[in-house]
């Protein structure tokens, strides 16, 4: 009898759904439209502040792991088991979730027994934040020679790390936070809550 999910170990998991770099696919700006109209569609929309599509699938012509990183930002008032239990009743699988260093929860959508499905979704649930996923999203988009770097970064990083995800995101991180931080001076702070609060 094959194992479900929430009982395979975490090499496991890693060896069942490898890291794979693919062509952008410029179906995912549709996927992640159809998807953010469903969250609108089954959240209070009072506990949303934001909802954005972050990760390389944002970024067009960019390789990518085709999966769609969703941010959803929401206020402090939220009740937080009601979120998770909408969402575990809208097909979202709970990945993580956390206190420490910030309140986060990670869902995701098409991890099955047999593999990835045609469609995958990760789900990043926080308080509303200045959170560096949004600069170094637009910083890409806008520095095409920078996103060509990252391309080549994580090329050169997929045979050691195809099944060692956590290897993999730590060996990118020094270049994430280096654009963030460009990209957080060229965007005087732009995502900065505290910044639409003075308004």
């Amino acid at each position: 009898m094959e194992k479900e999910l929430s009982e395979m170990t975490l090499e496991e998991l890693w060896e069942l759904f490898p890291i794979i770099l693919k062509e952008h696919n410029t179906d995912y700006k549709d996927w992640y439209g159809i998807e953010k109209q469903r969250l609108l569609n089954c959240i209070d929309k009072k506990n949303i502040l934001r909802i954005n599509h972050i990760g390389s699938t944002a970024v067009k012509g960019l390789i990518a792991k085709p999966t769609v990183d969703i941010l959803l930002e929401i206020n402090t008032e939220t009740d937080i088991e009601q979120l998770k239990n909408i969402l575990l009743h809208n097909g979202w699988l709970l990945m993580s979730s956390g206190n420490k260093p910030f309140m986060k929860m990670s869902f995701n959508k098409g991890y099955t027994k047999q593999g990835f499905a045609e469609k995958v979704y990760h789900l990043h649930v926080r308080y509303y934040g200045n959170w560096n996923e949004l600069y170094f999203r637009d910083y890409l988009i806008e520095h095409k020679e920078v996103a060509k770097e990252y391309e080549k970064l994580k090329l050169g990083l997929i045979e050691r790390y195809e099944h060692d995800r956590d290897g993999y995101t730590d060996a990118k991180s020094d270049f994430i936070l280096k654009y963030t931080q460009k990209s957080k001076e060229e965007y005087a702070d732009k995502y900065n809550p505290i910044k639409y609060l003075k308004r």
